[in-house]
């Protein structure tokens, strides 16, 4: 299945927010779909982003374009419904793994629209939008998603441009200098 997604990303701050982003949600009709226990296993590729998604609802074979920049991004999506446990095999052995992310995801729609409030190990809270459709619906799709940020009050000047996966190889970037620095200090 081949489609084009425009998506922001921001983080969330307390469970007074997350409260309104639900009711928002509910009274604007939205669909909840479940609580999904996520893991996302990113591999090794030279271009875009290739990962699995393990959950209780969602398991897909995902690879995906997309720049890192703050306003509503284009992501061109190819995925596999329920890969299998041999191809994510092969694919560990083959490409190696980039980086794990695991989270808690609430899933809710409206139409073509997909709502997430994720609690991200080792990153905290976040709210997605996701406006799903064809490459050819990419104005309709970034209304879309404009008009559900204004209707949330997201302001551009705080949506992140990286993905989890970027997010947690800069924390763990960091920490590993940190440590490294804390190891020359204790040893000279």
């Amino acid at each position: 299945m081949e489609h084009t997604i425009i998506e922001i990303k921001v983080k969330v701050f307390g469970n007074d927010a997350k409260i309104k982003i639900r009711e928002i949600l509910r009274d604007n009709n939205a669909e909840f779909r479940g609580l999904d226990i996520q893991t996302d296993t990113y591999f090794n590729i030279p271009k875009g982003r290739l990962k699995i998604r393990r959950g209780n609802i969602e398991n897909y074979l995902i690879y995906y374009e997309r720049e890192n920049n703050k306003g509503p991004k284009k992501s061109d999506v190819i995925c596999i419904d329920s890969p299998s446990l041999e191809l994510e095999k092969l694919l560990k052995s083959a490409l190696g793994i980039l980086i794990k992310v695991n989270k808690k995801r609430e899933i809710y729609y409206i139409e073509n629209v997909k709502f997430h409030i994720d609690d991200v190990v080792g990153l905290g809270k976040f709210f997605e939008i996701e406006a799903i459709g064809e490459n050819h619906e990419r104005s309709k799709l970034k209304k879309q998603c404009e008009y559900y940020m204004s209707l949330l009050g997201i302001d551009q000047s705080i949506l992140i441009s990286e993905s989890y996966s970027d997010l947690l190889k800069q924390k763990k970037k960091k920490e590993e200098k940190w440590n490294f620095q804390e190891f020359t200090k204790a040893m000279f």
